[in-house]
């Protein structure tokens, strides 16, 4: 239990438990540069670690909390926003004076998330959490095929719980606590934005509603996981003049490059779940209002009507998606999924050049949010001592950071976040600001640290795909080579056809939050997705070589139909023949038009990031028979191959359920085979960031 906390009044916990009784719901859940001399600290955070660890450990100014809630916030066009206001207190008073405030938007309602923090809160108390956190982290059972859950488990212990609820030790800290359901969700009036523009203005007039209050020292920072990861970092659109820091945790900048269409396939896998899911939890009453004396009838009889008004937001677009043969048949609001200037896909994305608040992030190479975090980092217009990335090598269901906090490893998240609004919020001088800027877990490798990614010692070069065999990849429906030099000697086509073993692939355990990835079979080795698709492995390196960057493949393809679908990977193939993928890239071959203007490419003019306008307006439909050029933009990522390891790419045909196209899309394609054509005249390749060449 935390030095100098008491036990929460019966009050407070009497208050949850009626709350609960009522009606409650499930809540979903190399070389380094720092170190003395290096201007910033080594990844464990070095001599300021203590201060941060006793800052979160030891005494507090509070002993409890004094919770506020079902507050009302109207809107400035009337909606009524409800609000759970969470005050320090010391022996069960709250004392007068202001505070700074940290601020959690919430998608999936705060009534969970109100059960959760009192949970967390009660075992603190017990001293049972602690001693459980540590007993599920050392939990694993070696050799059993599901090392995938362990790697989970592990994480118990790294204070990722505590810093995605809004731990109710922040308050004991001295900070007030808001939790705000967002326009459309909880107990919140209005139809559910999903990112949009009113939901971007809302949490500016949240944040200046909060600096007017009396309880309020005029100081905001918003946290978060997930959906409420992705509204802290929304919060910045405005520029409130009260927001000053970020934390937020497995978030995303562009919602429509994530998981929404990337290369222009919807990830159905988590999209859809995730939308009846968010419209399920909507339709649940104000329950706390009623436990706590604050039902408001006339309210809640507003409330219902915009329920009843948009009982399933989104879902009618996804139907007609999936139902549309021809534009035409298309619904407006479809339509506005397909157009990058409108309104709708506008707002999937957020405006990065607005942070200018110092902001902390950590995500996953991994995690459905994996593709954009690592540019997101790059795009924000602040210095380095303003800005934070952790990536881990988890999935959403954990983010792969099990052992932080112990000897030579990153600070607990709790521990960091907690240090990062202290030292932004109260100008409290603890040095987080000089704290690593990127920390990240190299795939083949350990936890280090960077100044910049990608890393300057990283050159991009091309590697080309010939069908010379590897003798490595028997299983796959080809079996070819991988080289530093062009070796295809004539043309020659290879046909892959759409499958569905893709659903024990990385992929799938990506979309899935990591839930296929529990069966190692599926997330750490891709030998049985490989059946499904085209292999070209290289010869083994023998130094350790650092792959580090966003990586884009070439591919010079021949369609049977009007259209195609297209899915490359690159992944690190060890002694044993185990196929660990570790960056993934799809595209539907008639949006492949590039923008330019927002694509970024290496020295040699070849791409590196390509963008697409992904634009049903600028629709190129492919003709049967004749060779087309794809730049197919794979994920970013940081890794190692030790020596004896390969390097490979995959090319499949289809990736179902992390990416599934448009009917429209599928229709034109006729699901028929699709063809790699090996040509020494129009080679194809990928372009990747290496510290050595890769062994002809």
């Amino acid at each position: 239990m935390r030095a100098g906390r008491r036990t929460k009044s019966f009050a407070i916990r009497g208050m949850v438990v009626a709350s609960v009784a009522l009606g409650t719901v499930p809540f979903l859940t190399p070389t380094a540069f720092g170190g003395p001399g290096g201007g910033f600290t080594a990844i464990d955070g070095g001599d300021r670690a203590a201060q941060w660890n006793s800052a979160l450990n030891g005494p507090q100014p509070y002993n409890g909390v004094a919770p506020d809630l079902a507050v009302p916030i109207t809107m400035s066009d009337g909606a009524v926003l409800k609000a759970d206001i969470i005050h320090p207190a010391r022996d069960g008073r709250r004392p007068d004076g202001r505070r700074p405030v940290i601020l959690q938007m919430q998608g999936y309602g705060k009534l969970p998330m109100l059960i959760g923090q009192a949970l967390l809160s009660s075992a603190d108390d017990l001293g049972i959490k602690k001693p459980l956190e540590d007993w599920i982290a050392s939990i694993n059972l070696p050799g059993v095929g599901i090392d995938g859950l362990f790697d989970l488990t592990r994480q118990a212990d790294s204070g990722a719980i505590e810093a995605a609820l809004q731990d109710w030790a922040l308050a004991e800290a001295g900070y007030t606590l808001v939790q705000i359901d967002l326009r459309g969700t909880g107990s919140s009036e209005g139809s559910w934005q999903v990112f949009g523009d009113r939901e971007k203005q809302d949490a500016a007039e949240v944040i200046d509603w909060i600096t007017r209050q009396d309880w309020s020292d005029g100081n905001v920072g918003t946290m978060g996981i997930s959906f409420t990861a992705i509204s802290a970092l929304e919060a910045t659109d405005r520029m409130p003049p009260g927001l000053k820091a970020v934390f937020a945790y497995e978030g995303s900048a562009d919602i429509f490059g994530d998981i929404a269409g990337p290369g222009g396939a919807v990830g159905v896998g988590f999209l859809v779940p995730w939308l009846l899911g968010v419209n399920a939890l909507k339709m649940i009453p104000d329950i706390t209002a009623l436990a706590v004396g604050k039902f408001d009838l006339a309210q809640q009889s507003r409330w219902l009507r915009d329920r009843i008004a948009d009982p399933l937001t989104l879902v009618e677009m996804v139907v007609n998606g999936y139902t549309a043969l021809t534009p035409d048949q298309l619904t407006p609001q479809t339509r506005g999924l397909m157009n990058p200037n409108s309104p709708f896909r506008q707002g999937l994305k957020a405006d990065v050049g607005n942070i200018r608040v110092p902001t902390f992030m950590v995500g996953a190479w991994f995690d459905i949010f994996g593709t954009s975090p690592t540019d997101t980092f790059n795009s924000i217009p602040l210095p380095t001592e303003q800005k934070k990335l952790i990536m881990g090598d988890g999935y959403h269901l954990g983010s792969g950071v099990a052992g932080f906090g112990d000897p030579g490893m990153p600070p607990r998240l709790d521990v960091l976040q907690r240090a990062w609004f202290d030292h932004w919020l109260r100008g409290i001088d603890n040095g987080i600001e000089d704290y690593a800027p990127i920390v990240v877990k190299q795939q083949g490798g350990g936890w280090t640290d960077a100044a910049e990614f990608p890393r300057t010692e990283a050159t991009y070069r091309r590697v080309y795909l010939n069908d010379v065999p590897s003798g490595t990849a028997s299983g796959s429906v080809y079996d070819g080579g991988l080289s530093q030099q062009p070796l295809q000697s004539q043309p020659r086509d290879l046909t892959v056809a759409p499958g569905l073993l893709s659903i024990c692939g990385r992929d799938v355990a990506r979309i899935s939050a990591g839930v296929t990835a529990l069966v190692d079979a599926c997330g750490k080795d891709s030998r049985v997705w490989e059946h499904d698709g085209l292999s070209f492995t290289s010869a083994p390196v023998s130094e350790a070589t650092t792959v580090s960057g966003p990586i884009a493949a070439h591919l010079n393809v021949v369609h049977d139909a009007t259209d195609g679908y297209w899915v490359a990977t690159l992944n690190d193939v060890a002694p044993d023949g185990t196929s660990n993928q570790i960056a993934t890239g799809q595209l539907v071959s008639s949006l492949r038009q590039i923008d330019d203007a927002a694509s970024k490419t290496s020295a040699n003019g070849d791409y590196t990031d390509p963008r697409y306008f992904l634009d049903l307006d600028r629709r190129q439909p492919t003709v049967p028979g004749e060779p087309v050029t794809l730049d197919i933009a794979l994920t970013p990522i940081d890794a190692v191959l030790q020596p004896g390891h390969r390097l490979r790419v995959n090319v499949y045909a289809s990736n179902f359920p992390k990416g599934l196209p448009p009917l429209m899309f599928l229709a034109d394609s006729g699901l028929k085979p699709e063809h790699l054509r090996l040509d020494p005249a129009a080679p194809s390749w990928v372009n990747i960031a290496l510290t050595a060449a890769i062994p002809d």
